[in-house]
């Protein structure tokens, strides 16, 4: 029995530490690490991250330095950039690519709002999901005998005291985002 809720808290946190990650990486005028660390680049035919082949320094609020460790790779870098949905503009100077993080628009912020709410959405399905895997255990428990209708309910609830925990999580996660993403 303790190992439904354990598999279900587990399954809570997975999704709301990836919903937390997703999140790091919506740009809102701030220059981050996490802003580009999901591109990939062509290195000498694997895609490799580019926090694998150079170092990432944030000089100020508003710019990421970019030093690959091989000076060939500029090229590389520079293209994964370019054809990322990011909309960063690359500066190669031949020593070193710099990016400077645009302030968003208010149109902008807005989208960026919107596709937090569907990543919101999205983390929610998957906590449903697993709920809904707790609750079907739990009741096959009652059909097989293991447990009677009284414990049922209590693992029920129980379940479903761990699934709006989680969502309030998320929830928490989500407005801070928003409020930043917002704040000017």
């Amino acid at each position: 029995m303790e190992n439904i809720i354990d598999t279900l808290r587990e399954k809570i946190e997975k999704g709301q530490s990836f919903f937390k990650s997703e999140i790091e990486s919506l740009s809102v005028g701030r220059a981050t690490p996490s802003l580009i660390d999901g591109l990939l680049i062509d290195y000498f035919g694997s895609p490799t991250p580019i926090n694998q082949v150079a170092t990432i320094n944030i000089p100020d609020a508003r710019n990421i330095l970019i030093q690959p460790w091989d000076k060939q790779q500029l090229k590389a870098i520079e293209k994964a950039i370019n054809l990322s949905q990011l909309g960063f503009n690359p500066v190669n100077n031949g020593e070193t690519i710099r990016i400077t993080v645009p302030q968003p628009t208010e149109e902008r912020r807005k989208e960026i709002v919107k596709h937090l709410n569907e990543l919101l959405e999205d983390a929610k399905i998957a906590i449903r999901s697993a709920r809904e895997d707790a609750m079907k255990e739990i009741k096959n428990l009652e059909k097989t005998g293991s447990i009677g209708e009284d414990e049922r309910f209590t693992r029920q609830d129980e379940v479903q005291k761990i699934v709006t925990d989680g969502n309030e999580k998320l929830e928490e996660d989500s407005e801070k985002k928003e409020k930043e993403i917002m704040t000017i």
